[in-house]
């Protein structure tokens, strides 16, 4: 007796992701299961049929590192718009919404993640604030807390431990931490730009084991070598970096990620998609890239159901028009079901319902003497530290420049740019800090979604500007602005805990990509400007950065003086 499957999905060629062949075959689901890769027309009946005539039948793209809260968007509306692109599956890491709120947002994330066909694994946030001691966030996780959060259904995982100073130095809080996730037998996540030699063996040695930040081709061999899984994101996708990697007498496992894609990026270019044609840009084989996107994140993230076109897995599958390379998704099925066709979700947008974030800003207005920057000086010019940026990555450098003071003032309009960072969870502490490597002119842009913990950020070259951006940002209870000649030109209102919007997810990307374009017109021009931006107060991201408190020399893990010395 023959038996009789949900769906037949027949005229199509399977990619195996063991063997790298390509054979034609039907593929047969029941349920939510594969129930067979056979023979065409062979394997009995089945109650519905999808015709993959000229297409690849792949498995579905898993996300091995991601933030949700970096698409703007809800779990929910995120996986709406990313399911049409072929990622079946995400390991995220809410440290942003988790910085702002604690353990409610943990809650909140993993329960509006449920209601979607997406299968959307969690992290616990191993850095709640980053950098503790340096910078004030809305929420502290120590040991007893990822001890309880790692016990939550749908958490697999320490998220990444970014504060790879206090790993390598010994540091009693974030080894708890560690060792609790550790105790558990979660998944640990690494997050250590440029670590190398002795350090690197230091961090490893804590069973911390992947890495998705970007290092030379030769720290990410070393680092392939000693058998960290080695994590490429689109920044990461270097020719010489592929290069290194095709170089070794064997190609070591990869995960192709994402980490922080906005929404208008996921519209415009992709998700998982888009990565994976970078990396076949940047000369990894499509084959490899494949296998980069489904068995080996599959194994990292220990769901053997998945990750490969066999019998008896999960029915998550991507079947591509064209050649593999292209990674041009046609159809997408999760879980059994067909959820996108054509570059579209075929189930109802969902709606983002209730959240608990609401007045998350804590900041009842800006100071009529806001950006009056003061100092403890004699009149006179002076040289002052200042940050660095460049158009390519978060990488800021120290630098400096030269600044009049007159009673007590200094004198940066007209002179240079000025990020400046104000609390925004009940503190009432301001810094500033000169910003270079930018050609700007009459601008300002303003933001709460600021790596990691989220304050209010303007970075501005006039008063009138930075206040303009700074006012509409609070106004809408948290989100993006620019402005330019004091006026606002572009806004994303972020009421989600200021990192998240409960709009349309197309409305979201809209939004997202005023702002990117306006911030583009203003002269900050930048392969991922909004990374940029929201990274300049990341105080565990190479090699100075700016919190709430001050200034922090990354690699010390101190504080760095903001005045040099006077010049004449």
């Amino acid at each position: 007796m023959n038996h009789v499957h949900d769906i037949r999905i027949s005229g199509g060629e399977v990619v195996s992701v063991f063997t790298g062949e390509t054979f034609a075959a039907d593929v047969l689901l029941t349920g939510s299961v594969i129930s067979g890769v056979v023979p065409p027309g062979t394997g009995g009946e089945a109650a519905e049929q999808i015709d993959a005539t000229g297409q690849l039948i792949v498995p579905g793209f898993l996300d091995a590192h991601m933030h949700v809260e970096s698409s703007f968007l809800t779990p929910a509306a995120f996986a709406w718009l990313t399911l049409p692109r072929g990622t079946t599956t995400v390991l995220a890491d809410p440290h942003e919404i988790v910085n702002v709120a604690g353990r409610t947002a943990m809650r909140w994330m993993i329960d509006a993640g449920r209601s979607t066909p997406q299968t959307q694994l969690w992290g616990v946030p191993s850095c709640v604030p980053a950098l503790a001691g340096f910078e004030y966030s809305g929420a502290h996780l120590d040991a007893d807390d990822v001890d309880e959060l790692l016990r939550w259904d749908g958490v697999r995982a320490l998220a990444e431990v970014m504060d790879y100073r206090a790993v390598v130095s010994g540091d009693p809080r974030m080894h708890s931490i560690i060792e609790v996730a550790r105790e558990q037998g979660a998944i640990l996540d690494g997050h250590c730009p440029g670590l190398t030699g002795e350090e690197l063996s230091r961090y490893m040695a804590t069973g911390i084991d992947s890495d998705h930040t970007k290092n030379t081709p030769a720290v990410v061999v070393e680092k392939a070598r000693l058998g960290m899984t080695v994590m490429l994101q689109e920044k990461c996708l270097e020719p010489e970096v592929v290069q290194a990697l095709l170089d070794l007498p064997q190609l070591p496992p990869l995960c192709l990620v994402t980490d922080d894609l906005a929404a208008d990026h996921i519209v415009a270019a992709g998700h998982l998609d888009h990565i994976a044609r970078t990396a076949v840009a940047a000369g990894l084989p499509a084959l490899d890239a494949l296998r980069a996107l489904t068995w080996t994140p599959a194994q990292r993230l220990r769901l053997p159901d998945r990750g490969v076109v066999a019998p008896g897995k999960r029915a998550d599958l991507v079947l591509l028009d064209g050649p593999l390379a292209d990674f041009a998704v046609g159809s997408v099925i999760a879980g059994g079901r067909l959820v996108a066709s054509g570059g579209r979700a075929t189930y109802a947008e969902p709606h983002p319902g209730d959240h608990p974030f609401a007045g998350s800003v804590h900041v009842a207005g800006l100071p009529e003497d806001e950006y009056r920057w003061r100092v403890d000086l004699p009149d006179g010019r002076h040289r002052f530290r200042a940050l660095k940026v460049n158009p390519v990555d978060t990488y800021t450098e120290p630098t400096e420049v030269e600044l009049d003071v007159a009673d007590g003032i200094v004198a940066w309009e007209g002179r240079t740019a000025l990020c400046w960072v104000r609390n925004r969870h009940g503190r009432d502490h301001t810094s500033c800090v000169p910003v270079t490597g930018m050609d700007l002119s009459d601008g300002a842009v303003t933001t709460t979604y600021a790596h990691d913990s989220h304050n209010l950020v303007t970075l501005g070259t006039t008063v009138r500007s930075m206040r303009a951006a700074a006012e509409a940002v609070l106004a809408d209870d948290g989100g993006v602005a620019v402005a330019r000649e004091g006026a606002v030109t572009a806004r994303l209102p972020l009421g989600v805990g200021g990192v998240m919007s409960t709009a349309a997810a197309h409305d979201v990307a809209e939004a997202s990509r005023w702002v990117r374009d306006e911030l583009g017109a203003w002269g900050w021009r930048h392969r991922n400007p909004f990374m940029s931006v929201s990274t300049l107060t990341l105080a565990v991201s190479p090699t100075m950065k700016i919190t709430d408190l001050g200034l922090v020399d990354v690699i010390a893990r101190d504080w760095t003086a903001q005045v040099l010395d006077c010049c004449h």
